[in-house]
């Protein structure tokens, strides 16, 4: 059987209001406790806040093959699977007898096609069953004698525990087709029960998936769509009928290439792979020579092997290949016109997913597009800002209403249907209505990475803008006049109040301030560079910024989480919210902050090493932006070591068989953060400066080199390193000339780049080279 998940906009529900009348009164109340110091009465208190609870993601269903009984006496030792990253294609092989049998499957995004090809070594030996199947309510029928048609709904209410899909068929509409193609004049096609296609005595066949839905837009419900899905399925495979199998290859090997091959990673345990190879002295740029994933005898090691070993044999090929698989990943379920990456990505295999696998905006949706700038990815963030524009728009209602402030506000947990209220689960994880000021700050990211103007101008700034504003309003006059938030939570984690009640409410979190002042310096900033820097919200974006909260330490050393100094009941908590302002944040850095950086390491001695795989990428992340390579590299193999599913513990992390990273259960977003952290490990950059290798663990990964990565400033970066020191460097950039400090080992030199020309540094970052780019 295999699962398929082509069509990603199949959720329960349907459009929702997501205020709340009630709210300010609540909100008042909840004020007036924190203000008394009842933190746990506050805390009580903030549930007339939450809204209803997100809806929840659906799978679409199944393809089911059925091969006759001769294939059970396959010779196991011909069986062969693999997933082979440089072509996004999934190949299975095996033998029966003398015949060889032989699987391939990809998903095309320029044809919007899943496409599976059965061939065999011996003519006329491809017979099989083939049938649509689905969770959610459904029929099938015949077309032309060669399709098969599945069309059903989701439910149009969120799925109660228990309760079964066909309960309640109706929302979002869907519709399938499977179409089967098979060699010309051997072998036939022939009609089981309208619902079943049955293949006998092929040469090969060819199998072409298409799915649409009636999700017109989270603003649209489902009973107003004009979209018939079926007729859409149609006409896609209509406009893909004169195309072969080879030709819809071409087409996707193009498409996923022009995006993967733009960065290319290797280590290597031997200096003499660099030299004989001479990849460094010739070639700084990824090109189609460049091994990417594959190429030695670790193709031919089962990768639940590989991890198997990994805390031994420590093996740096599969580091390159976990790094590669994140970047396959997000490529694949986030490109221009699909949904987010949710919490499980187009994987999820579940009808009632852990967490609803919904986008969770208090650090896993975020985590998911970490990775999409510095490793070369920037089309993959389009989902993500066309999500950001939705969220606003809902987000403006919710702030006008619940929380009487201009702009915009969203909250940790939303949906297809752009939730933007505070999810009605619980008021730990629920109250936390910095966001869409989160997601804000990959606006000016990409910015950052992109130099473009008119993005910053047309898209970001306009979003930018209504998070600042509901952000100035949201902020009181507080503790010696101080501005602060109120009520204000630390994302999922408890304290202990001072009168020893536990309680999760109070004012000013450190996060909070973390993610407030990152905003407020990137408007300035976006300002300036569009010369609005003497608007009115500029005005008092400044006029606030020198009185939020600064960022403490407390009395064990470590940063302080809330704005005061209280009792820890879960020292060892996922969560590293209070390290925001290192990482993602720019507020604390090595270079500015000694103190803070002193107490964000302690932070990290607190909070232990063990935890859920997205919290192990972002300690990984936070070691290497305090140039910590021990550290750094002692998270990464704590993420490589194999979870067997059927055994898991909850918030211990691992892999399972096939990389997927876990929380457990399954959660996507550790291995887009450990593809990211081992970029920050690799390379960190400002507009004005590049640090190359800050963290690179030596005695792991002496000799490497990795090509294409993206800096800040528009800048292309290539490293290669060998025997434990820096080789050469190329830095090139094709939007403008830029003023750069590059710093290496506590050198640093200051160089001049322009567009067009490579330009190639040796290890004491003198200039050897500089060439045309073309």
């Amino acid at each position: 059987m295999l699962n398929y998940c082509i069509e990603d906009t199949l959720w329960t529900g349907t459009p929702s209001d997501f205020t709340n009348p009630g709210a300010p009164e609540a909100l008042s109340d909840v004020r007036k406790f924190v203000d008394d110091g009842q933190y746990a009465e506050a805390t009580a208190a903030a549930a007339k806040l939450l809204g209803n609870p997100a809806d929840v993601y659906q799978l679409l269903g199944d393809i089911k093959l059925e091969f006759d009984e001769s294939h059970l006496t396959y010779a196991e030792e011909t069986y062969h699977r693999e997933l082979d990253l440089d072509t996004a294609t999934a190949k299975v092989k095996y033998s029966v007898g003398d015949i060889e049998f032989t699987r391939e499957h990809f998903a095309s995004n320029p044809d919007q096609v899943i496409v599976l090809k059965i061939s065999a070594s011996k003519s006329g030996s491809v017979s099989f069953l083939a049938s649509l199947d689905s969770m959610l309510d459904h029929h099938c029928y015949i077309n032309a004698e060669s399709q098969i048609i599945m069309e059903g709904s989701c439910p149009g209410k969120r799925i109660p525990p228990k309760l079964k899909a066909s309960d309640n068929p109706k929302g979002i509409q869907f519709s399938a087709v499977l179409d089967l193609q098979i060699s010309d004049g051997i072998g036939v096609i022939r009609v089981l029960d309208n619902k079943t296609l049955k293949v006998e005595g092929s040469d090969w066949a060819v199998l072409l998936l298409v799915a649409s839905s009636s999700f017109e837009s989270p603003f649209t419900k489902p009973s107003d769509s004009g979209k018939d899905p079926t007729s859409e399925s149609l006409c896609a495979l209509k406009s893909i009928t004169n195309l072969s199998y080879s030709d819809l290859y071409a087409r996707h090997l193009d498409d996923y290439q022009n995006l993967f091959r733009r960065v290319s990673f290797q280590l290597w345990k031997s200096p003499n792979v660099i030299v004989g190879n001479d990849l460094v002295m010739n070639n700084l740029m990824p090109s189609a020579n460049t091994s990417y994933v594959k190429g030695s005898k670790d193709d031919l090691i089962p990768t639940v092997e590989r991890i198997k070993s990994f805390q031994s044999d420590e093996d740096p090929s599969l580091v390159e290949l976990l790094f590669q698989f994140g970047r396959y990943l997000l490529i694949s379920c986030s490109r221009p016109r699909t949904q987010v990456a949710n919490l499980q990505g187009v994987w999820n295999k579940d009808l009632q997913p852990k967490w609803d696998s919904a986008p969770h905006l208090n650090i896993n949706l975020e985590m998911n597009y970490w990775l999409s700038l510095p490793c070369n990815l920037s089309e993959c963030q389009e989902p993500l800002f066309d999500f950001i524009k939705s969220l606003s728009i809902n987000g403006s209602k919710t702030a006008q209403v619940n929380y009487e402030t201009s702009g915009w506000v969203v909250h940790h947990k939303s949906d297809i249907w752009a939730k933007s209220s505070a999810d009605g689960t619980d008021v730990l994880s629920g109250l936390w209505p910095m966001g869409g000021a989160w997601l804000c700050t990959h606006l000016w990211e990409h910015y950052n990475y992109s130099m473009d103007k008119d993005f910053l101008r047309t898209e970001a700034y306009p979003l930018l803008e209504g998070c600042a504003s509901f952000l100035l309003d949201w902020l009181v006059e507080g503790h010696e006049g101080y501005l602060e938030t109120n009520p204000s939570t630390s994302p999922e984690h408890m304290f202990i109040a001072p009168d020893g009640k536990p309680a999760c409410v109070s004012y000013s979190s450190t996060m909070d301030m973390a993610i407030i002042k990152e905003v407020f310096s990137s408007i300035i900033s976006a300002s300036e560079i569009l010369y609005r820097q003497n608007d009115f919200l500029i005005q008092k974006v400044r006029e606030a910024q020198p009185r939020l909260h600064p960022t403490k330490i407390a009395e064990d050393g470590s940063i302080m989480e809330w704005a005061q100094d209280f009792k820890d009941p879960e020292m060892h908590h996922r969560h590293l919210s209070h390290l925001f302002g290192l990482f993602p944040g720019h507020t604390i850095t090595v270079d500015r902050n000694p103190d803070l950086c002193k107490a964000a390491e302690n932070s990290l001695y607190k909070r232990g090493e063990d935890g859920p795989g997205w919290s192990t990428a972002w300690k990984t992340a936070l070691w290497a932006h305090l140039h910590n390579s021990e550290h750094a590299y002692r998270m990464v193999k704590h993420l490589i070591k194999l979870v067997d599913p059927d055994h898991e513990v909850a918030f211990e992390g691992g892999l399972y068989s096939n990389l997927f990273a876990a929380h457990p259960p399954f959660q996507i977003d550790a291995n887009f953060g450990v593809t990211a952290a081992v970029a920050e490990m690799l390379m960190q950059s400002t507009m004005k400066d590049l640090y190359l290798l800050p963290a690179l663990p030596w005695d792991k990964w002496a000799n490497g080199c990795v090509k294409g990565l993206k800096a800040r400033g528009g800048l292309t970066v290539s490293i290669c390193w060998k025997e434990g020191d820096l080789h050469e460097v190329g830095v090139w950039t094709k939007v403008e000339s830029c003023i750069q400090r590059l710093h290496y080992r506590g050198r640093t030199v200051k160089t001049s780049i322009s567009p067009g020309i490579i330009y190639t540094f040796n290890a004491q970052l003198k200039c050897v080279k500089a060439s045309s780019l073309s």
